[in-house]
This record gives C-alpha cells, sequence and structure tokens, in this order.
C-alpha cells in the first residue's frame, strides 16, 4: 500500500512492507530529499505501533529523514519473553531490516541511523558492529546497551546514550556501558525523567537531542 502524506512543509511517501524470509511487518516513510533513513528497533514487548517511537520518528521526518518502524519479532515469537531479551536474534532482525533498506530503490543510497529503545538499544551495537551494512550514527532512549556486550568496543558508529535522570538503574547501566564504547560518543542525561519519558517536555527533548545527532552525523552522508 502506497499512499502520500504531509509531515510539516514535506511530503512524504509511505508504504506497509514486509522483511525477511520470517515475514516481519514494517511501516516505511521517505520524505522528499531525505537526508538519510532511521531505523527503529523497539524495546521489550513493543512493536512498530509503539506511540513514544512513532512520535519520535514523526518528527525526523519532519527534519528530513526517512524512518522504518517494524516489528522484531512475529506475533508467535514475541509470546515467549524468552525471545525479547535475546540480543543476538534481535539484532540478525535489525540486520535483516537493513538488508531491506539497502535493496530498496526507493532507500538504497541513504545513510541509515539506528535508534534504539530498551533491549532494541543492544540489538543496535550488536548489529552495527557485525560490520554487515555501515552505520552513520545511533541512538540509544532508555535503552539497555549493556547488553550488547563485547559487542561495545567494536561499534565505530557515533552512539549518542539519552537517558531520563531519575532512571538511576539504566542510568548506571549506561554510564558503565559508555566506558566500553570506543567510538565517538556521548551521554545525555534528562533531568527529572523516568525510564518511560512520560513527563512533561522529556519526550520533547529526546527528540531534540536525537534530531541534532543524527543531522551532526547521519546527514554526512555516510552510506
Amino acid at each position: 500500500m502506497t499512499k502520500a502524506a504531509v509531515a510539516g512543509a514535506r511530503q512524504e511517501r509511505t508504504r506497509d512492507i514486509t522483511v525477511g524470509p520470517v515475514g516481519l511487518d514494517g511501516m516505511l516513510a521517505v520524505p522528499e530529499a531525505s537526508a538519510g533513513i532511521v531505523l527503529f528497533a523497539h524495546g521489550s514487548g513493543s512493536g512498530r505501533f509503539s506511540p513514544r517511537n512513532n512520535f519520535v520518528a514523526r518528527a525526523l521526518r519532519e527534519a528530513g529523514f526517512a524512518t522504518l518502524l517494524f516489528d522484531l519479532l512475529t506475533e508467535e515469537e514475541a509470546q515467549d519473553r524468552a525471545n525479547v531479551f535475546d540480543i543476538p536474534l534481535l539484532a540478525e532482525r535489525l540486520s535483516m531490516a537493513t538488508a531491506w533498506v539497502k535493496h530498496d530503490r526507493e532507500t538504497t543510497a541513504l545513510p541509515i541511523g539506528y535508534f534504539g529503545a530498551s533491549t532494541g538499544a543492544a540489538a543496535t551495537l550488536v548489529a552495527a558492529s557485525s560490520g554487515a551494512w555501515p552505520i552513520g550514527a545511533i541512538v540509544s532512549r532508555g535503552g539497555r546497551p549493556d547488553l550488547a556486550s563485547a559487542a561495545l568496543r567494536i561499534v565505530a558508529a557515533p552512539t549518542l546514550l539519552i537517558v531520563g535522570g531519575a532512571d538511576t538503574v539504566v542510568l548506571d547501566l549506561n554510564r558503565a556501558a559508555l566506558a566500553e564504547l570506543r567510538c565517538e560518543k556521548h551521554l545525555a542525561v534528562v533531568p527529572g525523567a523516568t525510564h518511560l519519558f512520560e513527563e512533561p517536555g522529556a519526550l520533547e527533548t529526546v527528540i531534540d537531542l536525537a534530531g541534532n545527532w543524527f543531522t551532526s552525523h547521519l546527514a554526512k552522508g555516510t552510506s
């Protein structure tokens, strides 16, 4: 299904797509003159309809980036909680979606960025560390980069970790992961925000941080 829509002042093309042999459902949106494409890796128990990631994705499209939101697991797979925390499996699915993007005529030339939340953040780091595709930038929102383990030292893509200041346990885990990363990196703490960034203005701050990071790194033309 293809349709035209307007995001801010930008016209965009949207498509429902299917990724890989397992048939992962996804939503692709490509604004005119896109500077790159951001693939979203959702957190535990979430999917392509995540209201927070969709909120971020809309803002990124208004900033000139294409977005792909897709389910990392099939409905049947998602019933098994072990799969939700299977970082190698989630990273494999993200790599599968990345391959789809690189082989699609509309997105093949676009530089690629990853936006991960919760366990999805670990999946972005593991997928990027594989070197299968060049990744221009990574952003983690309330993520668990510590679950990427040894992959942290291999990641080359500039990585931004965004954590709520009141999300103290996850903040400590992100600080530990930051120390392991050897790429260009930054930890941004949103004052007073909890894990889901539900406080007034918190998610807007995430959008500003992520948008600036992708504009500074992804829009340079890495492909």
